[in-house]
């Protein structure tokens, strides 16, 4: 008897945080409507953190209006891509994206830095989830930006150091965002997110817990990144 009672329990108790996880997926996704990313609120008129604050205030001073930040649970990168797009109401599982911090690990003994966006020792490239990122192409299209001039083989782009991102960004890992950053990186977008319909993407908000989504075209008005096709899937 007490077995079955501690049985009974159990699949109680696993109903219970199923419903738990449903009603949150539910609350996360009611504000913004999949079909329509007009809807997208302009700003945010309450901010829930400092960091949504300051990268808000950056935004809207660049002239970036259509962008929206989500908070996400902390098991978030624990859950299926479908769950994750559901929860931002993204229109698909392309929508999300990752902004990954990169370093030239054969770069030219003078290149230290970023003062140089053509030649610099680190990137930030923003890609999909879905997609699998090609180091080679980024490779050569910093080779042919300057012009054969710069060896090929000067170019060997690898994910940096945790450490290292961090110090750069200021953001850590499953937060990074190009926007506010500590170090201007230039910004490399990957070719597959400019071709997205509708033209809204998801990327890291500077907080693990915190998405922002925004427009790709004031993305690309604002950042100014390279558009490169560094993807395949």
């Amino acid at each position: 008897m007490e077995k079955t009672l501690a049985e009974l329990e159990r699949v109680q108790t696993q109903i219970l945080e199923r419903i738990s996880k449903l009603e949150l997926l539910l609350d996360l996704s009611a504000p913004l409507s999949i079909a329509d990313p007009d809807s997208v609120p302009s700003s945010n008129p309450i901010c829930d953190s400092d960091t949504e604050s300051r990268l808000s205030s950056i935004l809207r001073t660049n002239g970036v209006n259509n962008f929206s930040f989500k908070k996400v649970p902390a098991d978030y990168y624990d859950w299926p891509f479908e769950a994750r797009r559901d929860a931002l109401g993204a229109a698909s599982i392309d929508h999300l994206c990752k902004s990954i911090v990169l370093v030239n690990t054969q770069a030219p003994s003078n290149v230290i830095d970023c003062s140089d966006r053509n030649n610099s020792k680190y990137y930030v490239v923003v890609v999909q989830y879905t997609a699998r990122f090609n180091a080679e192409t980024v490779k050569n299209f910093l080779y042919l930006l300057n012009n054969g001039q710069i060896a090929k083989k000067k170019f060997n782009l690898r994910l940096a150091p945790e450490d290292t991102s961090l110090k750069l960004t200021g953001f850590e890992h499953n937060a990074v965002t190009c926007i506010g950053m500590k170090t201007d990186i230039p910004v490399i977008l990957d070719e597959a997110i400019v071709k997205l319909h509708p033209d809204f993407f998801w990327l890291g908000g500077g907080e693990v817990d915190l998405k922002l989504g925004i427009r790709t075209s004031e993305f690309i008005d604002f950042v100014k990144p390279f558009i490169v096709s560094c993807s395949g899937t």
